[in-house]
C-alpha cells in the first residue's frame, strides 16, 4: 500500500490547529520571548509533574512543593525547548510549520536567544534545589543536556532512531516531580518514566506522518521519510502495546484501584486499536486524529493516577 503523504485528504480543522502549533508569528518582544519555550510543549509534561508527585507522596503533597517544582520544570522545560530552536533555526526556516518561530523571523538574535535559555536553566536548578532537593534539580538540568547534546546535536539529524532516543528527555519531568517529594527514584518513578518514553514515538510519529515532506526537504530522517508509510503505522502501533502493557505494571506496584486500572486498559485499548486502524486509513487526517488522541490518552492517563491516589 503507497500513499503519496504529500497529496492525502485534507485534513480537518482539529488537525490543522495542532499542525500548526506555534506558526503564527508572535507581535510582541515579550511573545517571542515566550514563543522560544514552546509553551504548549510545557504544558504537556506538566501534566505528567504534578501526579507524579502526588503518588510519591501517596497523597497531596505540601502545595507550595508543588507550585516551585512546577515553576522549577518550567524553567527547565523552556530552556531546553529555547536552545533547541536555536540549534535548529536552519532547519525551521525550511519547514511551514516552523518558519515563523522567533529565530526564523528575526524577532530575537540567536545570541539573545541562547543567553535567555542559560538564564533559565540556571533559575531552574536554583529553584528546584532550594525548594525540594538538589537531586531534582539535577534531573531536570541531566535532561536537558541530553536534549540538547544527544538528541538536537545529534540524534535528530542522522538517525531514524532520533525521536526514539531523544524521548528520555521529555519523560524525565515525573523523575524530577518524584525526585522532589522523596529525594530519591524509586521502581515507579520508572515506570512513569517508560510511559512517557515509549509514548513518545508513536505520538510524535503521528505528527511528522502530516509533516512528512517538510521534514524531508529539511533532510531531517524521521521515520516516516525513510520508511513507508505502512512499516511506520506497524512500528507506531508495537509501541502503543508497550506502553499500555507498561502502564498496567504501575496497578501491582502500587496497589492501584479502579479509577486508574479501568482508565489504563480502555484508554490503551483504544490507543492500539486507533494506530493500528491508521493502516486502514492512511491519510493526513486520519494520522493527526492519532496525534491529537495520544495527548489525551497520556493527559487521562497521569489524571487517573491522581484521581486514584487522591480518592483512596
Amino acid at each position: 500500500m503507497r500513499v503519496v503523504l504529500g497529496r492525502p485528504l485534507v485534513p480537518s480543522r482539529l488537525s490543522k490547529a495542532f499542525s500548526h502549533v506555534g506558526s503564527r508569528p508572535s507581535r510582541t518582544t515579550l511573545g517571542a520571548y515566550v514563543a522560544l519555550t514552546k509553551p504548549r510543549i510545557i504544558e504537556l509534561l506538566l501534566i505528567t509533574t504534578v501526579p507524579a508527585m502526588v503518588l510519591a507522596a501517596d497523597g497531596w503533597p505540601n502545595t507550595w512543593l508543588v507550585v516551585w517544582t512546577v515553576v522549577g520544570g518550567t524553567l527547565a522545560a523552556g530552556g531546553a525547548n529555547a536552545i533547541n530552536m536555536y540549534i535548529d533555526r536552519d532547519i525551521d526556516q525550511l519547514m511551514e510549520r516552523t518558519r515563523n518561530r522567533p529565530l526564523v523571523t528575526g524577532r530575537i538574535a540567536p545570541r539573545d536567544a541562547l543567553v535567555f535559555a542559560i538564564a533559565l536553566e540556571i533559575a531552574a536548578f536554583v529553584v528546584l534545589a532550594l525548594s525540594s532537593n538538589v537531586l531534582a534539580g539535577a534531573i531536570a538540568i541531566s535532561a536537558t543536556l541530553f536534549y540538547v547534546f544527544v538528541y538536537s546535536l545529534w540524534l535528530k539529524r542522522t538517525t531514524r532512531q532520533n525521536i526514539v532516543i531523544g524521548g528520555a528527555a521529555g519523560a524525565a519531568p515525573v523523575l524530577v516531580g518524584w525526585a522532589a517529594v522523596t529525594n530519591s527514584v524509586s521502581w515507579s518513578a520508572v515506570v512513569l518514566f517508560l510511559v512517557i518514553f515509549l509514548w513518545t514515538p508513536p505520538h510524535f510519529w503521528a505528527l511528522a506522518i502530516r509533516h512528512a515532506d517538510e521534514y524531508r526537504a529539511a533532510s531531517v530522517p524521521m521515520l516516516p521519510v525513510v520508511e513507508t508509510l505502512s512499516r511506520t503505522v506497524r512500528t507506531m502501533g508495537w509501541y502503543t502495546v508497550a506502553v499500555t502493557l507498561v502502564s498496567f505494571a504501575l496497578i501491582p506496584l502500587n496497589d492501584m484501584g479502579v479509577v486508574y486500572s479501568v482508565a489504563a486498559v480502555v484508554l490503551g485499548v483504544a490507543f492500539i486499536a486507533l494506530t493500528f486502524g491508521l493502516g486502514r486509513a492512511p491519510t493526513t487526517a486520519a494520522a493527526m486524529r492519532v496525534f491529537t488522541f495520544s495527548i489525551s490518552y497520556v493527559t487521562l492517563l497521569f489524571l487517573a493516577v491522581m484521581l486514584d491516589v487522591l480518592v483512596r
